[in-house]
């Protein structure tokens, strides 16, 4: 009888711990299936952090800035209320009624600067932590 296709099969070796049969048995069988899922498992969990970690990351910069922003302007506008365009500048004005110089009051502005400032920090300390969601059409971005 002649062959009609013939070739070589290739013969995958056992693998064997320290020369023992014990994963060729059913017990060492699950413990391979076992092991071979955990790590496939946790590939994929790694990749899909790791897919996920600059989404996230610009996200969470945008919404700080947006809150930093938010109470800023709060804080500026409720310590300006306290002050008087008077009170920054002085005006002197020649006989003839012309603007010479505008003088600030460099005391008054720095008080003003630092007062936003302490306002702000203190605002942002109670503020405490904000929530951060991630809609899933982000992950869909090309």
């Amino acid at each position: 009888m002649n062959k009609i296709y013939s070739r070589p099969r290739i013969r995958i070796p056992k693998f064997l711990l320290n020369n023992s049969k014990k994963l060729t048995t059913k017990k060492g069988k699950k413990l391979i299936k076992i092991l071979v899922i955990l790590s496939i498992a946790f590939v994929t969990a790694k990749l899909v952090l790791d897919s996920i970690l600059p989404i996230f990351d610009t996200l969470c910069a945008n919404k700080a800035k947006s809150i930093a922003t938010i109470v800023s302007n709060e804080q500026a506008t409720n310590v300006m209320k306290n002050y008087s365009y008077d009170e920054l500048f002085t005006i002197e004005k020649d006989n003839s009624g012309n603007i010479n110089m505008i003088r600030s009051n460099i005391i008054v502005i720095n008080e003003i600067i630092s007062d936003v400032a302490n306002r702000i920090q203190e605002e942002l300390d109670t503020k405490g932590r904000e929530n951060v969601e991630i809609a899933l059409r982000k992950f869909y971005r090309l």
